[in-house]
């Protein structure tokens, strides 16, 4: 069973859904993939871990790291989540390239080569936007291409963390 809760932050009211195990879902309303992965049964409640990731993203639009990380169930495929989970090695306020992470994923997997198109698509379907850091992967030359809660909030999310970490003045 999942169940949601509704999330208002600085770039308009996020959905966040959980089930047993943590956060299964964070999406900005109307965004490309919108609750993909919700279950067609689900329930509004107020749970811990909404808690915990209202806290997280309450420090976080505030202009502060967090310190600690909310529970998530990346529920995908075996590829998705090894994406996924190079995502969450990003550092705040640091950016990396699709292909960087398909050389990774390469290289984890033993093999000579693996498309940066290929990981793209995984990085585009993150189920938990901003806490799993999909906006940290930019273009080779540096572009802030895709992010399915819009280039826009991309470049707001960059803007955030890079003016908390002291990188721009």
């Amino acid at each position: 069973m999942q169940y949601i809760s509704t999330y208002k932050s600085p770039l308009g009211n996020i959905l966040l859904a959980a089930d047993e195990i943590g956060l299964t879902g964070l999406w900005f309303y109307g965004q490309k993939y919108f609750a993909h992965n919700l279950d067609p049964v689900h329930e509004e409640k107020d749970l811990p871990v909404f808690e915990i990731a209202g806290k997280w993203l309450d420090i976080y639009f505030a202009g502060q790291k967090p310190d600690f990380m909310p529970p998530v169930h990346l529920p995908g495929t075996p590829f998705q989540v090894s994406v996924w989970k190079l995502l969450q090695q990003i550092p705040y306020g640091q950016t990396t390239t699709y292909g960087e992470l398909a050389r990774k994923i390469a290289g984890e997997k033993g093999l000579a080569h693996m498309s940066a198109q290929a990981v793209g698509g995984a990085v585009g379907h993150n189920p938990i936007s901003i806490i799993v850091p999909c906006h940290r992967v930019v273009g080779s030359d540096g572009s802030l291409t895709g992010y399915a809660g819009g280039v826009d909030k991309k470049k707001y999310l960059l803007c955030l963390e890079l003016l908390a970490a002291g990188s721009l003045t």
